[in-house]
């Protein structure tokens, strides 16, 4: 009989947990956290289990402490004085949180709702209708599935996403799920104007001319994903999205009221309180690199919730499924002998590539790029 090491405890009747072969089931079925819970579940599945640090990683400070800031902009584009203003509360933001709120940004609150509303419908598809957009393949426009690392992660996120790539090659219509058709080309149209205009604010907030980082194609592409968050029976023992940065340039959001998006500040995870009408933006990967580490491409997560679903749209810039052979490094106009470069040079597709082979399993993808 085979010796047990010290501390184990041995359990002959308990089946072996065989990781590999329940991500495969799981994914077998094509319908994602929502096809357990409509199963009427009410125990999470091993393979969603986080580790416990990784659940009660830090107490959230009040926000009396902290509070993201919230950035009004208001007559950015009419009164020389506020644009200035909000420049400098731009740069601010970027480089302390790299995290921010925008309100009066120019998108009514009627197509923020709607939004929602559409992406709930997908949702709520029959399970036919919906395993056609399902698949692994991230060459194609629209991508369904649950977890875009469920096979190398070492524990599943608790949510579903759908992704359309809308810029600069949208899809055809046709190809679009029934419930985003029309609504996210107005979608599209409108963030890619509000993402002009952040990325004229963040330029200046550099130093730099207003229309530098958009003459590199940092808003050049454009897709939204769709996150589900269904309610949870166990939501302490999972994570609706394991602490990660961003690899694009920006990311602006779209959360509901549920909330359950924090920040870490300081080694502490922060709320970012859901606020009618807001939108939340924050720096990407790339954005850190171009920049030097001027501005910061902060890590975040989504607790798991008892009430849901959750739903929020995060619309990444960046030309991921559009390769770009152009290469990024640090700006020369912000480097010195006082400021050398930190980072080599890379493609979007090389950035991507490492970063989608990582994982969501809490390290920086920008430590790869380091000189």
């Amino acid at each position: 009989m085979a010796a047990v090491n010290a501390g184990e405890v041995q359990t002959p009747f308990e089946p072996k947990y065989d990781r590999a072969s329940e991500v495969k089931d799981f994914d077998d079925t094509k319908t994602g956290v929502k096809g357990l819970v409509d199963a009427g579940i009410s125990e999470v599945p091993r393979i969603f289990h986080q580790p416990p640090d990784t659940v009660g990683e830090t107490s959230v400070l009040s926000a009396i402490q902290f509070s993201i800031p919230v950035i009004d902009l208001q007559g950015v584009k009419e009164d020389p004085s506020t644009h200035k203003e909000i420049v400098k509360q731009v740069l601010n933001a970027s480089h302390e949180w790299g995290f921010f709120q925008i309100i009066n940004h120019g998108i009514p609150v009627s197509v923020l709702e709607e939004m929602k509303v559409r992406a709930h419908r997908f949702y709520e598809l029959d399970d036919e209708l919906k395993k056609q957009f399902y698949t692994r393949d991230t060459s194609k426009k629209v991508v369904y599935n649950s977890n875009f690392d469920l096979f190398i992660s070492p524990a599943a996120n608790w949510r579903d996403t759908v992704y359309c790539d809308m810029a600069p090659d949208p899809p055809k219509p046709e190809e679009l799920p029934e419930p985003f058709r029309g609504m996210i080309v107005e979608y599209t149209d409108r963030m890619m104007s509000l993402g002009h205009l952040l990325f004229e604010l963040i330029s200046e907030s550099l130093g730099l001319n207003p229309d530098h980082l958009v003459k590199i194609d940092c808003a050049k592409g454009l897709g939204h994903h769709f996150h589900y968050y269904p309610a949870c029976p166990q939501p302490e023992l999972t994570i609706g999205a394991g602490k990660h940065a961003d690899s694009c340039f920006l990311t602006v959001l779209l959360q509901d009221h549920i909330g359950g998006l924090q920040v870490l500040y300081e080694n502490q995870w922060i709320n970012v309180p859901p606020i009618p009408g807001a939108l939340v933006v924050n720096i990407g990967d790339l954005l850190q690199l171009i920049s030097n580490d001027r501005l910061v491409s902060v890590k975040h997560r989504v607790l798991a919730n008892s009430v849901g679903p959750r739903i929020s749209v995060a619309s990444f810039f960046s030309t991921y499924f559009n390769p770009n052979p152009r290469l990024y490094g640090p700006i020369k106009e912000l480097l010195s002998s006082d400021n050398p470069p930190k980072y080599r040079e890379t493609t979007v597709l090389e950035f991507k590539n490492h970063y989608y082979n990582k994982g969501l399993d809490g390290s920086s993808a920008l430590l790869h790029f380091r000189i």
